[in-house]
């Protein structure tokens, strides 16, 4: 195994915080750590493997954390590094995919605050001197905690900086009580209507074949409903769809990809895709065939009988993503805060750490945010 760390002394390294950092190029060599640590769905093997191999490119760094005394693991960090305007930023394994993004955690680790600080400060001092000569870490939409343990990375930042957000629905354990919570959306009714043509159905993919003819069809409704709409779409180009293909083709049996469906003899009316971990599943992913079957709602229904089928196997958490659509308050969804880190590595990224901080505070003055966000985003 290659490692690339700071100030090695017999393959460790030397840190006054008890915190060794060392990193690997290549995902394949961090795979096996913390594979039972605690993480959110997108650390999961089936997620960044693909990911590596879509998006990665010849910039894979991950961080691997350790206590510099015992060499014992406490966490790994899934990165990559690319240039940007002539910057050299490090950043979590992202590129826009990935809802939540955070370090895997071991299940052992014990996290009060001073380790917390300790660990993010170890990743970045230990980023600093590598030969690569890296500006600026931007460690994007982190939730407070992984897997019920603190996020350490978070006190590198303020939390709720992010201007994304999760939106959280706890169904509890009886579906019919929080099915009628949200009687107003008339799920029933949809259904009953969507019921009255032929061969009408749900249905969630078992197999790889049948969960990639799901995507191939969510491809083809999602860039129809953004040509409508006069949006851009690269959700199927070739690097897109290579990656969730690859994610149901590794996932789909373990449960861990989930891609549902309403058909009937008309063919596919509405899709997602979505991804399981334990009790939660994120929602990443919505498709339907228009205008013509409004009247059942197909978006919301096929929504709706995802979590309910779900319900039945365990789930209580649901996440429907980042962004803050109106329907997601009607299926009672609460805000989840996520936190944005920025840190200057060089003089070279400091302009953009300090454009990121301010971004971050104008957001809790939206009237003065209207003003400077035009000029912000220049710097990007």
């Amino acid at each position: 195994m290659t490692f690339v760390s700071v100030e090695q002394v017999n393959g460790q390294v030397s840190s006054a915080s008890g915190i060794a950092v060392d990193f690997v190029r290549d995902w394949r060599q961090a795979a096996s750590r913390l594979s039972a640590g605690h993480r959110t769905a997108f650390q999961h093997a089936y997620w960044l493997g693909p990911w590596y191999e879509a998006f990665g490119g010849g910039a894979p760094l991950i961080a691997l954390i350790s206590d510099a005394a015992t060499g014992r693991d406490i966490a790994v960090v899934p990165m990559v590094s690319h240039i940007r305007r002539g910057i050299r930023i490090v950043e979590f394994a992202d590129f826009g995919v990935t809802d939540n993004n955070a370090p895997i955690l071991a299940s052992d680790a014990a996290l009060d605050a001073a380790a917390m600080d300790a660990i993010g400060e170890a990743l970045v001092e230990a980023l600093r001197p590598l030969p690569d000569g890296f500006d600026l870490l931007r460690l994007k939409k982190m939730p407070a905690h992984v897997g019920g343990k603190a996020n350490p990375l978070v006190s590198l930042g303020r939390i709720g900086s992010s201007s994304l957000n999760g939106n959280l629905v706890l169904t509890g354990d009886h579906y019919e009580a929080y099915q009628a919570s949200i009687k107003r959306m008339q799920m029933p009714r949809c259904w009953r209507v969507f019921s009255r043509h032929a061969g009408a159905r749900f249905e969630i993919a078992s197999g790889v074949a049948r969960a990639h003819e799901l995507l191939d069809v969510m491809d083809a409704q999602q860039q129809a409903r953004m040509r409508k709409l006069g949006s851009r779409f690269v959700l199927n180009d070739e690097t897109h769809a290579k990656f969730y293909r690859e994610i149901a083709r590794q996932g789909v049996a373990d449960g861990y990809a989930v891609i549902s469906a309403l058909v009937c003899d008309e063919g596919v009316v509405a899709t997602t895709l979505g991804v399981r971990l334990g009790a939660t599943y994120f929602l990443l992913r919505i498709s339907h065939a228009g205008d013509p079957w409004s009247s059942c709602s197909p978006g919301l229904l096929v929504t709706e009988r995802t979590m309910a089928a779900l319900h039945a196997q365990g789930v209580r958490r649901f996440d429907l993503s980042i962004g803050n659509h109106d329907y997601k308050r009607r299926f009672g969804a609460e805000k989840v805060p996520l936190t944005d880190v920025s840190v200057a590595l060089s003089w070279r990224g400091l302009p953009y750490a300090l454009r990121d901080h301010a971004a971050q505070g104008l957001r809790r003055h939206p009237r003065l945010a209207a003003i400077a966000t035009p000029a912000l985003r220049k710097m990007r």
